[in-house]
């Protein structure tokens, strides 16, 4: 796994390529899609003019030709067979962004509308939010496992729901500090990075990931959202990525450094057209939102964004909005969804 981790380095000469990069934290390159699916032309780069683009890593693998990304005979083959390939991207244009690497996933990703909020840990003696819950969720082949990210008072990036982790608030304490403590089944506390570092072991299960709100102020939930994308993108970890948010702005933010990231908001305020204005993938409300505003589900179908919906964990309500279509459900009870979701279309 080591071979796919690598650094991105950001540089002012490629920051003026594109009007929407303001800050020194901005993504030098990224491309519009990491999944294969049969195409040999895999992605296009963005952030860039034509021919400025090398691989530096990986030729026999894939080819610039243009702004698209082109898998070789031997890439597909490759893919096909490892189900991942690793390609590593830079400019050629003096002081240009240094290379960057990329992952490409066969996409073998869960058809199935099965989230596990904060992993599967109900039926599996795991702690929420953890590794082992993350990896239950995997094992039982859930279509997503989600989990909450907050950032101590030194920017480490931590994987915990609440404010605050055994009695002590999370932003105004050090990673080390809070890491003093471990888990209820002996896990280190972890970080996002170990977090994905597990989840990107395998590719069946996608890893959705809540950008908690801060409770300071709107430029440290912003610095959040930024620092997160990036160690997303230096890790290579892009396709197995869904984000959701309660803080409209991180998204907004989320969107604005990365044009092709997977967004979905959780307020609940905000109508599907409302949503698709600002380039939202989706919508992911509570049940009760969707019961008030039935009507939101054809428009959100009708508008071709994703729908998703939380925390249900009773039969009937699994079975409403199973038989309403949603692409997704977000459950403690993961085992009694694929129960539900099988016997709806063995029925049909």
């Amino acid at each position: 796994m080591k071979k796919f981790l690598f650094s991105v380095l950001l540089c002012s000469a490629i920051l003026s390529l594109n009007a929407q990069l303001k800050t020194i934290t901005d993504l030098p390159v990224i491309l519009d899609n990491y999944l294969y699916t049969g195409n040999r032309v895999v992605a296009n780069i963005i952030y860039g003019g034509e021919g400025v683009y090398e691989i530096t890593e990986g030729k026999k693998l894939v080819e610039v030709k243009g702004n698209q990304i082109v898998l070789t005979e031997k890439g597909e083959k490759l893919i096909s067979k490892k189900k991942r390939i690793a390609f590593s991207l830079a400019t050629r244009e003096a002081n240009g962004a240094p290379a960057k690497t990329f992952i490409l996933l066969a996409d073998e990703f869960q058809k199935n509308p099965v989230v596990a909020h904060r992993g599967a840990w109900k039926h599996s003696g795991m702690p929420e939010n953890s590794i082992g819950a993350l990896k239950h969720a995997v094992k039982l082949g859930c279509a997503g496992s989600e989990f909450d990210v907050q950032m101590t008072s030194d920017d480490s990036l931590i994987i915990n729901h609440d404010a605050s982790y055994k009695g002590k608030n999370i932003e105004s304490n050090s990673f080390s500090e809070l890491a003093k403590t471990n888990l209820e089944n002996g896990e280190p506390l972890p970080t996002l990075r170990q977090y994905l570092v597990a989840g990107m072991q395998q590719q069946g299960t996608k890893l959705v990931l809540e950008v908690k709100p801060s409770d300071k102020n709107r430029d440290r939930a912003l610095l959040r959202a930024r620092k997160i994308v990036e160690l997303v993108h230096s890790m290579g970890a892009q396709a197995w990525i869904m984000y959701i948010s309660f803080d409209y702005d991180i998204l907004k933010e989320i969107r604005r450094i990365d044009p092709y990231a997977h967004l979905q908001f959780l307020n609940g305020n905000k109508s599907p057209l409302e949503l698709k204005a600002d380039k939202m993938d989706g919508l992911d409300y509570h049940f009760s939102v969707f019961r008030k505003n039935e009507n939101w589900i054809r428009e959100a179908i009708d508008n071709k964004l994703a729908l998703n919906t939380w925390t249900v964990n009773d039969t009937p309500t699994l079975q409403y909005f199973l038989s309403q279509k949603f692409d997704f459900i977000t459950t403690n009870e993961p085992e009694l969804l694929f129960e539900e979701w099988k016997k709806a279309t063995t029925t049909k």
